[in-house]
């Protein structure tokens, strides 16, 4: 082929691809134009001849029809709903129309688009409502399932519970239920109401619920007034124990003692009030139970009492202790790298390393937070133990075509990213193992970082660190960590505990974009950097929202002596707090890091300490030479000090 003839083809493939981007971006607007046109119900300003095979063509349709609602027949809803099975579309449209014909009691039309109990609970009281004439059994079932909660439902299940009581399905057994739940949960309205829903036969039971509503601890004196036979004893007992468990452990112990054999409950019944006690016990650090509570941890064998006795061994500085509830852990429990990495900090408080070193070289297997704590303690490079994926081109060449992949890129393209991760979401629940890879993989090259690391984790890839650790955003946090001062690995691994690498990520409480920054502090660090504050929007732009986080956590480290598991502390509960716990303590790191008494923080600082070691490790190939924490760090002591 002659170099004029390749140069030809070359031109004509470039024009053709601009010809080609320039048709998609005007098909895009033209589809924009009709999706917004379609929310507003103004569907004379829709061009359908644009919108007609386009992959967005589903969610114009989609405002059609529900717009039409409840006036459409089951077999058009059907019809979208197979058309757009593989979109979370057919999720939305088969609920919406739900509840147009739920509320209008048309079950007919209801029962005909559904394919089971639905998610949503009023949808699924009309769908049991729906089978009542139809199924009756099964609508009992899943009716008393709905009925045996402590709290109110909606008000669409009420004619679904008039018609199982009338019917006699729902009895005085349920109301008794229900009832002890509405206590347990606190519910006093619904417990008032239900009270007086309790058939005259049970005025026995009512009395003694009434007696041991207004004082828990008179329950030692109700067994010799109501009978063991009496419906409802044994789960009035149980609950009336839950609850004074938690008004007043120490009376809590002392009523079991005295009721303990007396009444009727089961062995279940009898495990679930001690283990409470136990529990409680230990967490109020209540002395008076403690060898009774140390006691029953040993019979019941329950890991999470041997965790939390552990931990107390662990504040009590007690190592021998610490040792002896490690060791009643089941031996699962026992190996995993945090139990194994303290076991090796007791041994060696007690003088006996060799043990000491074997307990770490156990723990420096694993990829977390301990097993790299333990590997520095041993001198030895981090196991990443990372697993690589190869995906053939030509997969992501396919996976390019399919339509999910297709709607989802164009509602990228048209800023529509909440609608995009619906789409992914709604995939990812439902495609097969096999296919799943492809799909993440693509995501990456893509550079959909959040979609990509979603997919990882719901698909159990925790191993293939390429998409659970994506190098996103790599050159902002350089230059911005660059700029103040700050590693920008560390950078790194907040955002991505933060957000997931998801720019358009908000929190409960309002914080958002990458490094979840809050608008007040947003716009308090663009005051201090002298930029213009634009508002709670700007920091869903990734550029903006690094520069405003990275200068902050720089502000946090500097508020500690340069320390980061201090700033990182701060930067999840706040410096007020990561204040008071370091006027408290004078431990080294990992002492304090385990001694946070916010357990949400105590893992965040683990999380993020840990995600600095991958991101690193990844950037470089291999883990030789990088550092969980500086040797100021490793060396401090974390106390008042720390504090400039």
């Amino acid at each position: 082929m002659s170099l004029r003839f390749q140069w030809a083809r070359r031109c004509m493939g470039i024009v053709l691809a601009m010809a080609t981007a320039a048709t998609v971006q005007a098909d895009d607007a033209a589809v924009d134009r009709a999706l917004q046109a379609a929310r507003a119900q103004q569907w004379s300003q829709i061009d359908q001849r644009a919108v007609s095979g386009h992959p967005l063509e589903g969610y114009i349709d989609y405002h059609r029809l529900k717009a039409r609602l409840p006036g459409v027949s089951a077999a058009e809803v059907n019809a979208y709903l197979t058309r757009w099975q593989d979109s979370v579309l057919s999720q939305w449209m088969r609920g919406v129309a739900q509840d147009a014909w739920g509320v209008r009691g048309e079950f007919d039309r209801f029962l005909a688009i559904s394919d089971g109990p639905p998610d949503v609970t009023r949808r699924q009281c009309w769908y049991y409502q729906a089978l009542l004439d139809r199924d009756p059994q099964r609508a009992a079932v899943g009716g008393r399932e709905l009925w045996r909660v402590g709290h109110s439902q909606p008000d669409a299940c009420d004619a679904l519970f008039t018609r199982l009581r009338a019917s006699g399905e729902i009895g005085a057994e349920d109301i008794r239920a229900r009832l002890l739940l509405a206590w347990r949960e606190g519910e006093s309205g619904l417990v008032n109401y239900l009270l007086g829903e309790l058939p005259m036969a049970d005025s026995p039971f009512r009395s003694a619920f009434e007696q041991l509503r207004a004082d828990p601890t008179t329950l030692a004196r109700i067994p010799a007034r109501l009978p063991a036979n009496t419906a409802g004893a044994a789960p009035l007992y149980s609950t009336a124990m839950a609850v004074l468990t938690r008004q007043d452990t120490a009376r809590a112990l002392d009523t079991w003692r005295r009721v303990k054999g007396r009444t009727p409950l089961t062995e279940e019944q009898q495990f679930a009030i001690e283990r409470d006690l136990a529990y409680y016990s230990i967490v109020r650090d209540i002395a008076a139970n403690a060898q009774w509570a140390d006691a029953v941890a040993v019979q019941l064998n329950d890991q999470q009492l041997f965790e939390l006795r552990a931990r107390q061994a662990l504040e009590e500085r007690n190592w021998r202790s610490v040792i002896g509830w490690v060791d009643h852990m089941p031996p699962d429990e026992r190996a995993g790298a945090h139990w194994q990495y303290w076991l090796g900090r007791a041994y060696e408080q007690l003088g006996d390393q060799p043990r000491a070193r074997a307990a770490w070289q156990q723990a420096a297997g694993e990829r977390n937070f301990y097993g790299f704590a333990a590997a520095d303690r041993i001198g030895q490079p981090y196991a990443l133990n990372n697993r690589r994926v190869a995906i053939p081109p030509a997969d992501l060449e396919a996976a390019a075509a399919l339509p999910l992949v297709q709607r989802i890129d164009a509602l990228q393209r048209i800023d529509e990213p909440g609608l995009a991760r619906a789409e992914w979401y709604y995939a990812m629940q439902r495609l097969s193992d096999a296919h799943k890879p492809v799909l993440i993989q693509y995501a990456l090259t893509r550079q959909w970082y959040d979609l990509a690391i979603h997919g990882a984790i719901g698909g159990d890839y925790w191993d293939v660190l390429a998409w659970r650790f994506p190098q996103a955003y790599a050159p902002l946090f350089q230059q911005w960590g660059a700029e103040n001062g700050v590693d920008a690995w560390f950078l790194m691994a907040l955002a991505r505990r933060e957000s997931s690498f998801n720019p358009e990520a908000q929190s409960p409480v309002g914080a958002q974009g990458l490094m979840q920054l809050m608008p007040g502090t947003g716009e308090h660090v663009s005051q201090q950097l002298g930029i213009p504050w634009r508002g709670v929007a700007s920091l869903e732009q990734p550029a903006l929202n690094v520069r405003l986080g990275s200068a902050y956590i720089r502000d946090m480290a500097a508020r500690y002596s340069g320390n980061r598991i201090a700033a990182a502390a701060a930067y999840n509960a706040g410096p007020g707090r990561v204040d008071r716990w370091l006027a408290g303590s004078d431990e080294p790191f990992d002492l304090f890091i385990e001694e946070i008494p916010f357990r949400e923080t105590r893992e965040y600082v683990k999380a993020v300490l840990a995600y600095r070691v991958i991101f690193e490790s990844l950037a470089r190939g291999s883990s030789e030479g990088v550092q969980m924490i500086d040797a100021s760090e490793r060396n401090a002591r974390y106390s008042n000090a720390l504090r400039r």
